[in-house]
């Protein structure tokens, strides 16, 4: 073989002219460079948002960002301590079983059962790299091609990308501010099909801070029972709920739904420990199995110190979070009030988490400073433009029309960011 033909098979997209014996090249369709799977997930919209709030802050303007969620406070000072403590042991440098450490799985099963009057074991518990983790991994082991998850609205951003990647269908079932952001089971069945595979089910909610009643948890657990249906949980908000309220885990209202409920926690917001990525799942034994078979390949173990970290929350009092959880019950009241305040803004009392979720409909359309928002994007647009307060807009969590903000962040930027609002809307 000549050199000239090794070349140009080494080539691609060349070949020979028979005639000349000239390489030419020759046209090829270009392949995508990537994957149709990846490109079509969207950027986490709470994360631009607090992104472009500290990029300006950085920048040196003097922006509020409502857009995290994230407590404000530190990670209390024994949980710390835990892990300075932990990163001396040379053990914890070395890889560690993939579920977990044994004590870390331990410590969850005591603290659902303390928490939540759950009884499970070990073999329940998969410990993962952070909430979001948990609930990529919980779909993508239940969930196969064409199969539909019911998905209430508004929603978490990051459960319909988790459910297309898995190849799933989400289904938006959409609760609006007159019904407290809460679907109700007949909005569940008339969205049900033959492909509905599972239900993904968040109370205290993200975005909107609402929080189910009993009656309702029991309603929506009957109604999966009946039908079959899997039921993804996610409890990280747990501890957090105001004036009293209840929030049940459905296994617990409903032990036979146990076999086909996989609740997803993790210490993140309880804790303040969201940068520690620690995160859980909880499940049958068989879908644990699968679900740390997956994790194997993709991330292996949780940092050990992290771990060493998440052992020391759990088994500690609750004092600390108490405490965080009294100074965001007075904020709550305090934006709410300031919200109502601003014309055209309807902001329902959330009962849970640090989030409020207010109606912006009757703004949209109204000149503000020269310019017309239309959707609550352009409104959120407007607000970060003109007075430098970043708030993400409903398009992120479901329809338009709405804007959230946390109220993890001091009295202080509240009041300040909120008055801002106010005298842009009011005028």
């Amino acid at each position: 073989m000549s050199l000239r033909v090794k070349v140009a098979r080494g080539l691609i997209g060349a070949a020979i002219s028979p005639w000349s014996g000239r390489i030419t090249a020759v046209s090829q369709p270009a392949k995508p460079r990537i994957s149709k799977r990846i490109a079509a997930i969207a950027e986490s919209a709470t994360l631009a948002v607090d992104g472009k709030a500290k990029a300006l802050k950085a920048a040196g303007r003097p922006v509020i960002g409502f857009g995290a969620g994230e407590p404000d406070f530190p990670t209390p000072g024994y949980i710390v301590d835990a892990a300075e403590k932990a990163v001396r042991v040379v053990a914890n440098h070395r890889y560690t079983p993939t579920p977990g450490l044994p004590e870390l799985r331990q410590a969850i099963v005591a603290k659902t059962l303390r928490d939540s009057q759950f009884e499970i074991t070990v073999d329940n518990v998969l410990v993962t790299n952070g909430g979001k983790q948990a609930v990529y991994q919980s779909i993508a082991t239940i969930v196969d091609q064409g199969d539909e998850v019911i998905l209430p609205a508004p929603y978490w951003t990051t459960y319909p990308e988790c459910i297309r990647l898995a190849g799933g269908i989400p289904i938006e079932v959409f609760a609006d501010e007159t019904s407290n952001y809460c679907v109700s089971v007949e909005q569940l069945e008339a969205a049900r099909t033959p492909k509905t595979k599972a239900l993904i089910f968040c109370s205290p909610s993200n975005p909107t801070g609402s929080v189910y009643t009993p009656e309702q948890v029991r309603a929506i657990g009957e109604w999966a029972l009946k039908h079959g249906i899997w039921i993804i949980t996610d409890e990280i908000y747990e501890h957090l709920r105001y004036d009293g309220v209840q929030a049940p885990s459905l296994p617990v209202l409903i032990p036979e739904l146990a076999d086909q409920t996989i609740i997803l926690n993790g210490v993140a917001k309880t804790y303040a420990m969201t940068g520690w990525r620690v995160g859980w799942m909880i499940g049958p034994k068989d879908v644990i199995k699968a679900a740390t078979n997956l994790q194997s390949h993709l991330t292996s173990n949780v940092s050990n110190v992290a771990q060493r970290a998440a052992i020391a929350a759990l088994t500690g009092d609750l004092s600390a979070v108490e405490e965080m959880k009294v100074a965001f019950d007075r904020r709550r009241k305090l934006i709410v009030k300031m919200l109502n305040e601003i014309d055209g803004f309807e902001c329902p009392m959330p009962q849970g988490a640090f989030y409020v979720y207010p109606a912006v409909h009757k703004v949209l359309g109204r000149e503000i400073r020269g310019k017309k928002p239309t959707s609550s994007s352009e409104l959120a647009t407007l607000i970060l433009d003109e007075v430098e307060v970043a708030a993400v807009p409903g398009e992120a969590f479901g329809p338009s029309g709405y804007l959230r903000f946390s109220y993890a962040l001091s009295d202080e930027d509240i009041v300040e960011g909120i008055s801002r609002i106010k005298k842009l809307i009011n005028g």
